[in-house]
């Protein structure tokens, strides 16, 4: 799965002279939780709901509204975004740019093509929304969790004892020492004893 089939295209942008108070209005209208900062076409920047909130006055300051207006009307967003920008190639690996993600502790990554210009967004919920689909959370059936030994032919000896239903979805991660758990979903034929079918085979079901 590439980032540009999950990713939200032609994202809201602001530029680096926008009011923090106009992209703040533009964060609530649109319930986004960060703007890409664009200038003559080039990606410059990143703010976030909470960049923008921490740049406003304290609830506790002895200016007067006079004061407050006027410098709230001079705070730009160049003063407060982020730069430079950990960004996601539309024809990486999701898994890639989720892993990126990770490791920078953000959110959400602006999206760039071949050519260096943006064209999308991709955030925590469209990872997701990545991972119910590769699970088969909508397409109904059951779901099953096996511990095999972690040895090339254990996946092949599931399959075999899991017909005739149908597998719909397969996903692992590691089990106790030397086996590894495959969280798969079934559907079709056969689904009232499928679980009992696995463990003729010698097949522990954990769940």
């Amino acid at each position: 799965m590439l980032v540009k089939d999950w990713m939200t295209r032609e994202p809201v942008t602001i530029t680096p002279d926008t009011p923090v108070m106009e992209a703040l209005r533009i964060i609530k209208d649109h319930h986004f939780r960060r703007l890409p900062v664009m200038d003559q076409g080039r990606l410059i920047g990143i703010t976030t709901r909470k960049d923008l909130k921490d740049a406003m006055p304290s609830k506790a300051t002895t200016l007067s509204v006079w004061e407050l207006n006027y410098l709230l009307s001079k705070l730009t967003v160049s003063e407060v975004m982020a730069r430079p920008v950990v960004t996601a190639a539309e024809n990486e690996y999701l898994e890639d740019a989720a892993l990126r993600m990770q490791e920078h502790r953000v959110g959400g990554l602006p999206v760039l093509n071949d050519a260096g210009h943006l064209t999308g967004m991709i955030t925590t919920r469209d990872i997701l929304q990545a991972f119910t689909s590769i699970l088969g959370m909508r397409e109904g059936g059951q779901r099953l969790t096996l511990e095999m030994d972690d040895v090339p032919g254990s996946l092949e000896a599931a399959t075999r004892a899991i017909l005739p239903s149908n597998i719909i979805s397969v996903a692992t991660y590691p089990g106790g020492p030397g086996r590894l758990r495959f969280v798969i979903r079934v559907n079709g034929d056969g689904l009232r004893d499928v679980r009992s079918r696995v463990q003729q085979a010698g097949i522990s079901v954990l769940d």
